[in-house]
Formats: structure tokens, C-alpha cells, sequence
């Protein structure tokens, strides 16, 4: 296990400096000029000019590439553009802003989507089964930027019992883990837990319908084992597939969604990058992206890991 764990480690290594290329190649890659931000439409060429030796365009995108990654491993994301804030600063702060939301999501959406998926994976054909798998295809199906707003006019507007945008009274820094606050979470954790509960729903419904079909699920029924030991097994069985998927989910969940975060008005990495991407702002692009990029590549090592150590027959080269 120690072995596999260094292995996937080096492995890493190579997979985010690879990252890091394709985040600011496709960064530089959009039209637009990040100057233009700040520098008035009729100003002279030699201040363009200036702006673009001070913030360091002004050099071939090699030099560029290998200054920013230089500061990037130190943790210098530079600073934005069009406010001159530390990036680092404002993605830390819109990443633990989108964490909130993405666990809170990820715990209503699993759970749904687990219970639902063994209850349709064991009433195949029946009642149950139709219901959920109607449910799981509606989740998927229905675009979650018009959910958001068709809750916001349902329980905003018509009702006025939960707020519309914001996360509660303050900023971020304020934030409390009371009632006034929560509440703010409620509709945009909804919205967001719609996909992963029709996914989740989906594949463990089709995982359990695989295992009971299997010989050795007959042998334990045969041998007297109740329903509930058989189920144990079950899920055993179907852990490792099903941690795969909640691993991707969770991962695209603290992604942001930028719509999601744009309609809630929530100060997420989505609603950050929303803002950059109109103020052609590339040093919040670059390291909002890098991060969740990162984290995204580092929770994929952490689910191959849980992987193994669920089920000792996975053997990864």
C-alpha cells in the first residue's frame, strides 16, 4: 500500500506540471487583452505600453509561463488585474465559500442518491424502481440554472421565506453557522444537489441490479442469510464503483458551477471566475483554475486510494 501510495505520488507529479501548461495555455489562448481592464479606451500607446512591462505581457509567453509557474509552486498566484488584490487571497477565500456549498450538496445528493439507488436496485421492475429512476432522469435532465431560478420565484418571490442571493447578513468573514445564515444555503445546496442525486441514483441502481444477478449473491440466500447480511455484502461489493462516481461528483461540486453561483449571487470560485472571465482578468483565471484543477487531480488519487483499501482485489499497475 506504502508503495502504491508513492508511486501514485510521483505519478502526480507530471499530471499537475501538465495542468499547469494547458491553465495558461487556454488562459492566453481567449481573445481579449487583460490590459483593457484597466487602461482607458483613448489612452496613449506608451502607457498601454508601460502596463504591459509592469504586469510582465510584454515578454514571449515561455518567459511568462515559466515566471508564473515559478511563483505558483511558492504560492504567488500574483495579483488581479483589474483590482490589485492578491489572487491567492481571493481564491482561498472563494474556494472555502464553495467548499460550503459543495458539502452541504454532496451530503444531501449522496445520501438521496444512495437510498434511492439500493431501494430501485432491489425493486427492479417494480414501483419503487420506476419512481426513482424517474426521479434520477429528472436530475439530470432538467438544466440546474433553471431550477435555481425557478426556486428562487417560487420561494423568494411568491413566498418570501428564504433569501433570493448572498450567503446571510455580512460578508464571508461574517458568516455563522446559525439560522439566518443557512438559510441562505438552502435553495442554491438544492439546486446543486440535483445532478449528483440523478447520477448517484443512476449508477447504484445499475451496480446492485449487476451484483444480485450474481452467483454468489443466489449461494448466500441459499446457505439462510437474511436480507440484511446479504445486503452488507452487497454494498462491499459495490463500494468501489460507487465511491468512484461520488468521488467525481464531489470533485465537479466543489468545481463551482459558475451559472449556479451567478443566479445565487453565491462568492464562490464560480462567481469569481464569472467576474474574471467578463474583466479579462487572467492572473484570478489562472490560479482559480489551477486550484481547483489541482484539487481535482489530488482527489482523484485520494479515491484510488479508498479504492484499494475497500477492496484489496484491485490491483493498479
Amino acid at each position: 500500500m506504502l508503495l502504491y501510495l508513492i508511486r501514485r505520488l510521483v505519478y502526480t507529479i507530471p499530471i499537475a506540471l501538465g495542468v499547469t501548461l494547458v491553465v495558461f495555455s487556454l488562459v492566453h489562448l481567449a481573445p481579449g487583452d487583460p490590459i483593457s481592464a484597466i487602461a482607458p479606451a483613448d489612452a496613449p500607446p506608451e502607457v498601454v505600453e508601460r502596463l504591459k512591462k509592469d504586469y510582465g505581457y510584454d515578454k514571449p509567453l515561455p518567459i511568462q509561463y515559466g515566471i508564473w509557474l515559478g511563483r505558483a509552486i511558492v504560492g504567488d498566484l500574483g495579483a488581479s488585474v483589474a483590482t490589485g488584490e492578491r489572487v491567492a487571497a481571493q481564491v482561498m477565500v472563494a474556494v472555502s465559500n464553495t467548499f460550503m456549498l459543495a458539502v452541504a450538496a454532496a451530503l444531501l445528493g449522496f445520501s438521496l442518491g444512495l437510498l434511492l439507488g439500493f431501494i430501485a436496485g432491489y425493486s427492479q421492475g417494480g414501483a419503487l424502481d420506476r419512481l426513482a429512476t424517474g426521479v434520477a432522469v429528472t436530475g439530470i435532465s432538467v438544466p440546474h440554472y433553471w431550477l435555481g431560478m425557478v426556486l428562487v420565484i417560487i420561494f423568494s418571490v411568491e413566498l418570501g421565506v428564504l433569501p433570493a442571493m448572498g450567503m446571510g447578513e455580512g460578508s464571508s468573514a461574517e458568516w455563522k453557522w446559525d439560522w439566518l445564515h443557512m438559510r441562505s444555503m438552502v435553495l442554491p445546496v438544492i439546486t446543486l444537489s440535483v445532478i449528483p442525486l440523478g447520477i448517484v441514483t443512476r449508477t447504484v441502481r445499475a451496480t446492485v441490479a449487476d451484483i444480485l444477478s450474481q452467483e454468489y449473491v443466489q449461494a448466500l440466500r441459499a446457505k439462510g442469510l437474511g436480507d440484511r447480511r446479504v445486503l452488507v455484502h452487497v454494498a462491499k461489493n459495490a463500494a468501489p464503483t460507487v465511491l468512484a462516481v461520488l468521488g467525481l461528483q464531489f470533485g465537479y461540486l466543489l468545481g463551482g458551477s459558475i451559472l449556479i453561483e451567478t443566479v445565487f449571487s453565491w462568492p464562490g470560485t464560480g462567481f469569481l471566475l464569472n467576474n474574471a472571465i467578463f474583466r479579462r482578468d487572467i492572473p484570478v483565471l489562472q490560479g482559480t483554475i489551477l486550484v481547483l484543477a489541482l484539487f481535482f487531480v489530488l482527489l482523484n488519487m485520494l479515491v484510488d486510494l479508498m479504492q484499494t483499501a475497500i477492496d484489496p482485489r484491485i490491483k493498479r499497475s
